[in-house]
């Protein structure tokens, strides 16, 4: 159901300094600075724009107007986020803002950090966690500073809002996964109102659906749970005149004036359905939108803009608002073209049992895009691969569409070079010349055919498209990351010329196995399990192969001087191992097997070793690598004539983190 792939810390550890094979991408001039700021876990990066400046006017006046769109959506999933965001947020920054006293003190640095954290997580709670930050500075420092703030400058219930920081027990987890309690209860988000519970939530959807319908509306995607003066719970749109109307009109204000400079008439018609679902609240509305969308192919300029992934609700129903605009990398998306003109082979070719295969793939478009901006829930921290409609039907019927966004994965690349991680966690040499030679080719591949391919293959049997409920994310990423695991060793890679070595996609399987048995529980805090999705997948597929394969020791764990590092004996068995395990899962998920993929995400998915999760975390540790990135957007400027027509759009990279928060809190204000 999920069609976001979130770069991993691997993505960006492992990138070669230099690639070798057919696809790769050119490094930029290292006169251009990626890293721009570092604090807690977190390091954040500038992308470049590459062609920026060969677009033609109308189109980088387009690409202007989308971006402005984007931008002032940020409210909305700020408030989605947690009910006290948008008041914690002028509070913190109005402290922030107004400071003069010692900045070398312990408790303005921590503060510093504290800000930075909340922004970069669009709220209180840690992006990928989903916990809440917790402060280092002290209660009296803050509140001795809000005290001295000018009139007004403050919120009126501040005082609430410092108990919200420094009381653990208050909004502790924004998105709660955990076995056996009410998701919606003890989750922080803002998508379901105090006292609501999840057994009142899943009666109420389940009374309104219709049964067996072919073509499902998305339930929940855009409303807000509350309960009504009659004690019923109701649903709340988001919509203009609804909730969040004032950041939605001045999204389509400017969507209104980027439809004037629309390339086509399809894209235009694009930019109205889009505008009237926003006007309407009509998920009918947002379907047909979506069929416009996912149908045109001809657009070098693109955008998503809306309440999308379902990640952010503990029942995986409500979209969080987010935004990417983009354009079209001519070149290199000659890759993603190749593969999705083989659809039907691939599918076709599906190791899954026959009746889970679609008999026609229908309107499969892919490309490598260049994003021009991030916003929402796709920033700071952003995807590398979107594949959608989310809609199954839709998919189906009309097809859907498929990005890699190439110029992220190159900001990556670049920024992760020289970091010792590959000596600190690659088992021998001949494992880490593999990954320099073709590790950034075949990650790039595999997100490719992870979005291009994986999330449109298959089908689902009539009414189980949200019949996984919880673990319906963590299923789709595994399904669509299996696939391309598997296809990624097929020859057809080397016959359709995506690859020029046999042995490349090794490299690829390595990393793969290694992120997910070790390395990326260094996100995780002691003592925790695994929750967030794409987490989740990737521990499932890991360790699944390894128990599966231990009989013929296709993987193994090598314990050297105390260290532990992943051993892949058989490369091709465990290839065969990947495609047993995606017939099962697509089972699962054609079927709707709650129990059987609640069974599998509890075995393989959650569960942590302490001791090897504290090894992982002390080896990290000697790096100084911050397990989590995320970006600045550049900064795009109208140049008008006298009469005040644009003549171009400048594109400026030079802003800095705090900056560009501070700006845009400022600038895109509009819901408080």
């Amino acid at each position: 159901m999920k069609k976001i792939i979130i770069a991993t810390a691997m993505a960006s550890m492992l990138m070669a300094p230099s690639c070798t094979g057919k696809g790769e991408a050119t490094a930029e001039p290292q006169a251009f600075d990626y890293n721009v700021d570092r604090f807690a876990d977190i390091q954040v990066l500038r992308y470049k724009v590459p062609e920026f400046d060969s677009l033609s006017l109308n189109q980088k006046i387009l690409v202007y107007y989308l971006t402005e769109a984007a931008l002032w959506g940020r409210d909305i999933l700020w408030d989605q986020n947690n009910r006290h965001n948008l008041d914690m947020r002028q509070l913190l920054e109005a402290v922030y803002t107004n400071y003069d006293g010692d900045k070398e003190s312990a408790d303005f640095k921590a503060f510093d950090t504290y800000m930075k954290q909340v922004w970069f997580g669009n709220g209180i709670h840690h992006h990928y966690s989903t916990d809440k930050f917790t402060p280092a500075f002290s209660r009296s420092f803050l509140e001795e500073r809000i005290a001295a703030l000018p009139a007004n400058a403050a919120p009126a219930n501040a005082a609430e809002l410092v108990d919200v920081i420094f009381n653990p027990a208050l909004e502790a987890k924004r998105v709660n996964q955990a076995a056996g309690q009410d998701l919606v209860a003890t989750s922080a988000n803002n998508m379901y109102a105090p006292g609501v519970t999840q057994e009142e939530v899943e009666a109420y959807f389940a009374s309104i659906r219709k049964p067996n319908d072919s073509t499902p509306i998305s339930y929940g995607l855009n409303t807000r749970i509350d309960r009504g003066p009659d004690g019923k719970i109701r649903e709340t749109t988001y919509k203009i005149g609804g909730l969040y109307s004032k950041a939605i009109e001045k999204i389509v204000e400017n969507l209104d004036s980027a439809s004037h400079y629309a390339e086509n008439d399809a894209q235009r018609q694009i930019i109205n359905s889009l505008i009237d679902y926003y006007r309407t609240g009509d998920l009918a509305t947002f379907d047909k939108y979506s069929i416009e969308w996912a149908e045109d192919t001809l657009s070098q300029v693109d955008f998503i803009n809306g309440f999308i992934e379902t990640y952010g609700d503990p029942l995986g129903m409500t979209g969080t608002w987010e935004s990417i605009v983009n354009f079209k990398n001519i070149p290199a998306s000659k890759r993603t073209e190749t593969l999705s003109a083989d659809a039907q082979w691939f599918e076709d070719n599906s190791p899954v049992d026959k009746q889970f295969k679609k008999e026609k793939v229908k309107g499969v478009s892919a490309k490598v895009i260049t994003a021009a901006i991030l916003a929402g829930d796709a920033y700071p921290a952003t995807p590398i691969g979107i594949n959608l409609p989310n809609a199954n039907w839709i998919r189906a019927a009309h097809g859907s569409k498929s990005v890699t966004i190439e110029n992220i994965t190159q900001a990556y690349d670049e920024a992760s070079h020289g970091n010792g991680f590959n000596e600190e966690f690659v088992i021998d040499e001949p494992t880490r010349e593999l990954l320099n030679k073709y590790l950034f080719v075949t990650d790039n591949l595999h997100t490719d055919l992870h979005e291009c391919l994986g999330h449109g293959s298959g089908r689902l049997m009539p009414g189980k498209e949200d019949a996984l409920k919880e673990h319906g994310s963590a299923i789709e990423e595994a399904r669509a990351d299996l696939f391309a695991l598997y296809y990624l060793a097929d020859p057809k890679m080397l016959e359709i010329g995506l690859l020029d070595n046999p042995d490349a996609y090794k490299a690829e399987y390595y990393k793969y196995i290694l992120n997910g048995m070790l390395t990326q529980l260094q996100r995780i805090e002691p003592g925790k399990e695994v929750e967030e999705a794409h987490m989740r997948n990737r521990k499932l597929i890991a360790e699944w192969a390894y128990e599966h394969g231990k009989d013929n020791n296709v993987i193994e764990l090598v314990n050297r001087d105390g260290k532990t590092f992943i051993k892949i004996n058989d490369y091709e068995a465990l290839r065969g191992l990947f495609g047993e395990l995606l017939a099962e899962i697509q089972r699962i998920r054609s079927t709707g097997d709650y129990e059987a993929g609640r069974a599998m995400i509890e075995k393989y998915a959650v569960k942590i070793d302490p001791a090897l999760h504290k090894e992982v975390l002390d080896r990290y540790a000697t790096l100084d690598i911050a397990p989590y990135k995320g970006f600045v957007n550049p900064v795009y400027t109208p140049v008008r004539d006298n009469e005040g027509r644009i003549t171009d759009i400048k594109v400026d990279y030079t802003e800095g983190y705090a900056d560009q928060m501070l700006r845009y809190g400022r600038d895109y204000h509009a819901l408080k």
